[in-house]
């Protein structure tokens, strides 16, 4: 072999001794950042856990009056916890993410400030169907740009996004409906369309048509049976809700809270974020929950109220099938009647809130205690227009939690009461309940009017929210003390204290 051939081989034998050692640090760089990588994976799951955790200790605490501001702060920590390891994780554009948030967290603090605890059902109704739209756009996207060609992954991914959408679409408008139920931009009364329920099965039955042809077709499935599904989603989302009357919409509110949990848990599954599996899955199950044990309360049919009155029909009393006189009663004779009591129950309504009467309500109350008076409080499960929305009332005027009783704690005790003061509440003390063919036929109710004395504040002689007379203002026990409910507890507040 010439000298120039071996000089040749000694330099490509170096080369290859070069690459080696070029190869051997870049496998070195490359399992540094693997395990960077798996350690950074491991601290954001570990951090889901711990926010997943703090969601939990939040239901738990909300459960109950004495805890609820320490479910709030868990649940505040627990959001913190879950956007920090969500946004140091693997995110791109995270610029425009952070824009997004500055933009929507400016806009929710400006909205919680400004609205008013009256239009908290109304808020709690619209921030649903952000939840459900949201649910919409990510369906929608995780669809036009997946990348998936194992049939059986494709088929689950594609089965996902089609419910995502659907039950994202059906909260989006169904909430949007509740709300304009609630906010008097929509007729209460329930929407009775001829076949509605077989109309209702048609919808079901075409979008579970449509499903098994969007998930056979594979790779080849096209976009139509999606957009013809929202179509049906948007129709059978308003329909659902419009057919629904005022005196159930508490339980609509909170089972299109349970839907946007569902829809939220869809879309933790396409998005591969356990997490959001993890809320989802709590909102859907804790608002599923809320809703049967309301529609127990209201004597209601679930499967009726999720359906869309699926099995209910309207009853035949109205505003004129009650006759009678009713009698009015001033403020200083309603102040000496209840100085004159042993016994006095307070049943409050929505119409309380609308006046923000709870201030002088807990003035009367602290006055009447002084005097030795026994006063308590009776709270349906459905007074005002959302759950727990008298007793967040109460607890804002710094109202005992001990003194403040459901509606299955105090009923037997209003027939050894003297006095019962209705502020603002209708349809939650309504005899019509226990007559057969009302609207609100079955619904257990404060049954005040086994008290002594009833008096009912009330601007005027109209129907609650349910849109049916109430038989409770012509009885003879009962005295009608007409005005702003604010001004006349507070002229009795100023009686008693004369």
């Amino acid at each position: 072999m010439s000298e120039q051939s071996i000089n040749a081989v000694q330099q490509a034998v170096e080369q290859i001794k070069q690459a080696a050692d070029a190869a051997e640090v870049a496998a070195a760089n490359l399992a540094t950042q693997g395990g960077a990588v798996e350690a950074a994976s491991a601290w954001v799951e570990s951090s889901y856990i711990v926010a997943a955790v703090l969601f939990i200790l939040s239901l738990a605490g909300l459960s109950k009056q004495e805890t609820a501001q320490q479910g709030i702060y868990a649940g505040i920590a627990g959001m913190l916890v879950a956007l920090s390891a969500t946004l140091l994780g693997d995110v791109a554009n995270l610029g425009y993410i952070l824009a997004a948030m500055l933009a929507g967290g400016l806009l929710g603090v400006r909205w919680a400030n400004k609205v008013e605890m009256t239009a908290m059902p109304e808020m709690v109704a619209i921030l649903n169907s952000f939840g459900g739209l949201a649910a919409v756009f990510i369906g929608y996207n995780s669809f036009i740009e997946h990348s998936i060609y194992d049939p059986i992954l494709l088929g689950i991914n594609n089965t996902l996004v089609f419910l995502g959408v659907f039950i994202g679409l059906v909260t989006f408008v169904g909430s949007l409906v509740a709300w304009a139920k609630l906010n008097g931009k929509v007729k209460s009364s329930a929407l009775m369309l001829p076949h509605r329920h077989k109309l209702n099965l048609v919808a079901l039955v075409a979008t579970i048509v449509l499903l098994v042809n969007f998930v056979a077709a594979g790779n080849s499935a096209s976009i139509w049976p999606l957009l013809f599904m929202s179509a049906i989603a948007i129709a059978f989302g308003v329909h659902l809700v419009m057919s629904i009357g005022g005196a159930d919409m508490p339980v609509v509110v909170s089972m299109l809270n349970s839907y946007s949990g569902w829809a939220g848990a869809a879309t933790g599954l396409l998005l591969g974020n356990d997490l959001l599996i993890v809320i989802g899955a709590l909102v859907g199950s804790s608002g599923a929950i809320l809703s049967y044990v309301m529609c127990k309360a209201m004597n209601r049919s679930f499967i009726s109220v999720i359906a869309g009155g699926f099995g209910s029909d309207e009853g035949s009393v109205s505003a004129e099938a009650v006759e009678g006189e009713h009698r009015e009663v001033d403020a200083e004779a309603v102040a000496e009647m209840l100085k004159n009591s042993k016994n006095v129950i307070i049943t409050p309504g929505y119409g309380m809130a609308v006046a923000q009467a709870q201030y002088p309500v807990q003035e009367i109350t602290d006055q009447l205690r002084k005097l030795g008076v026994n006063v308590r409080f009776g709270i349906h499960p459905v007074a005002g227009r959302l759950p727990g929305h008298m007793n967040v009332l109460l607890a804002e005027a710094k109202v005992p939690y001990d003194i403040v009783l459901e509606m299955d704690e105090i009923n037997e005790d209003f027939a050894e009461t003297c006095t019962v003061l209705v502020i603002g509440a209708n349809d939650t003390v309504n005899p019509a309940a226990t007559e057969p063919g009302s609207p609100i036929a079955g619904m257990p109710v404060l049954e005040v009017w086994n008290a002594d004395n009833v008096v009912v504040f009330k601007r005027s002689m109209a129907t609650g929210y349910a849109g049916v007379q109430n038989p409770l203002f012509f009885k003879e026990n009962t005295q009608m003390l007409f005005g702003d409910a604010k001004e006349s507890v507070s002229a009795i507040a100023k009686a008693i204290a004369a």
